[in-house]
Parts: C-alpha cells; structure tokens; sequence
C-alpha cells in the first residue's frame, strides 16, 4: 500500500533582502517547508515519510512515538496515521496536566491516545515498559522515535534537497533538536558545502557527534553547530526574541516559532552583522515549520 503523501510542490523559497544582507554583502534565500501543509508542516512530513511507508507495507496498524505536550511531531503524527488509515499512540512526557495544551487536544482529535508518564521515566525505563505492554497485546505496531529520528528520518530529511538546486547554495543552515534534518541535509549535501546547524538546546555537547554519526561517516560537506542562540535552552525565550519574531514578520512577512526558527533566523541575521559569512556567500535556510508551537504563548505575544 501506498502512503498518501503531502504536496511538498507548495514549498518555495523566499529571498529575504534588507539592510544587513545588502551591508554583508550576502544573498540569503528561506525555503518556507511550512507552507507544504497546515498540520504536517515543515520537515515533520520528510522524517515521518519512510516511517509510515515502512508501517503500511509491514501491515502494522500502528505507530508509537513520544514527544512534550507541545509537540510538533506529536501533532504531525498523529494526522499523519490518520490520513493513512493507522491507529497512533502518544507517550507524553511529563504528568497529565489538568489543563492539555492545544497540541495534545489536536493529536487526541486526530485519533491518538496519549499516556502520560514522569520526565524521569521518559528518559528510557518507563517508555520500555509502556512498549512491553504494547508487545503483550498483539496488536502490530511500528515504533518512531522521538522527533522521527532514527535512519528512516534522516533518509526523508535528506530529500529536502530535491526542492532546491543543490549546487546554487554555499551555506545551509537549520535548526537543531534531534539532529536528524541536520544529519539528513549532511548526508546529501555537495563536497565542500558549508552546513550550519543552530542548536536550540542548552549545553547539548554530544548533539555534534550525534548528528555527525547519524549522516553516516563518508560525508563530504563542512559541518559547524553553533550552540550560542539557544536563549536559555530548549523551548526557552525573552523579550528579545519575541522583539526580532515581531519585527522580522512586519519586514519580511516570515512568520517564525520560539522554539526553533525564531532563534534560527535570529542566528543567521547576527551572525550576517558580525560578518560570519564571507561576501559573496549564497545562504540557505530551511524553515522546519512548527509554527503551531506558538499557541502556548500569551494571546497578542506576537502579530501574527
């Protein structure tokens, strides 16, 4: 059986143009991934691809996966399995909150059941043991890990790059959670290409070789993870960001989330101020989408 897919044509890439690009003498192009599909935006659909064609020719009628109450992939999951006809589970991380956030009210409309356990448990022994129970009830399932990492995750992020004439672009950059776009863009990039991934976790020292090693070893590209904009960790923020988030959209007509484009794109524009980038550089940033994210924000936080 065929998955059904996302019409990924819908992407297209946007040429920002303003003081700081002109005076560093710079072309920077965003390829807008969120506008492919209102629910499964961004790279959410490329690292869940192969994941559901797996599910589907294996006949397994569901697909696991975890992720916080806010999660993009959760959500994106969840609409996922529903559009192909699969049954979807959610392991939250953290206790039942007496209010859900509209990420989990989404997955949960969208057909998923969520089981919530304790931060400490998320770390490994209590997902083990929901999925031992999972095993014992005979129903096939499929798992994806956190985030769509995993092989079948960086397989589809290194599709990406059918979207784009690879070899116009001296500098790719995108966000870092799990590393697995980054790793699929390592993968496929061109001999030399200069890949830049900015971390949106705090003192995530192991996120380089992870990235590095889910690429595979034989990658030609110049690989940088610049771990300096991560505005106090994950998830985490201040005013400043939200000033940039609100102004960079009043300029441009670029809507960014918090958790990661906000601070990417916040990355790329300081890092084009302080002349990071030679002149004559071709930049191009992936928007992973994950606006939905912003929904947690006090109503009138951002203008848009």
């Amino acid at each position: 059986m065929e998955i059904l897919p996302i019409d990924i044509s819908k992407a297209t890439i946007q040429k920002i143009n303003n003081e700081s690009t002109r005076a560093g003498l710079v072309n920077l192009s965003v390829l807008r991934l969120d506008r492919i599909h209102p629910v499964i935006s961004g790279n959410k659909w490329f690292k869940l691809k192969y994941y559901l064609q797996n599910a589907m020719s294996s006949h397994v009628k569901s697909l696991i996966t975890f992720g916080g109450p806010y999660s993009n992939h959760i959500v994106a999951t969840a609409f996922a399995s529903q559009l192909n006809g699969l049954k979807s589970v959610g392991i939250i991380r953290g206790e039942e909150p007496g209010v859900w956030s509209p990420s989990l009210l989404d997955a949960h409309g969208m057909g998923m059941e969520l089981y919530f356990i304790s931060r400490e448990e998320f770390k490994s022994p209590g997902r083990d043991r929901l999925i031992h129970s999972f095993n014992r009830s005979n129903q096939p399932f499929l798992v994806v890990p956190e985030g769509g990492s995993g092989e079948a995750g960086v397989l589809g992020a290194s599709e990406i790059w059918n979207l784009v004439e690879k070899s116009a672009y001296s500098h790719i950059v995108a966000a870092a959670g799990t590393g697995t776009t980054l790793a699929g863009l390592l993968r496929s990039a061109n001999a030399g290409q200069a890949v830049i991934g900015i971390s949106v976790m705090k003192n995530n020292q192991s996120l380089q070789n992870q990235i590095e090693t889910l690429s595979g070893s034989d990658y030609k590209a110049n690989f940088i993870l610049n771990q300096d904009y991560h505005f106090g960790g994950y998830a985490k923020k201040n005013a400043e960001l939200l000033r940039f988030m609100n102004g960079f959209y009043q300029e441009q007509g670029l809507p960014t989330d918090f958790v990661y484009t906000g601070k990417l794109m916040y990355a790329v524009m300081d890092l084009i101020n302080k002349n990071y980038f030679p002149a004559g550089s071709d930049i191009l940033v992936i928007h992973s989408g994950g606006l939905q994210g912003n929904r947690s924000l006090p109503p009138g936080t951002l203008v848009y």
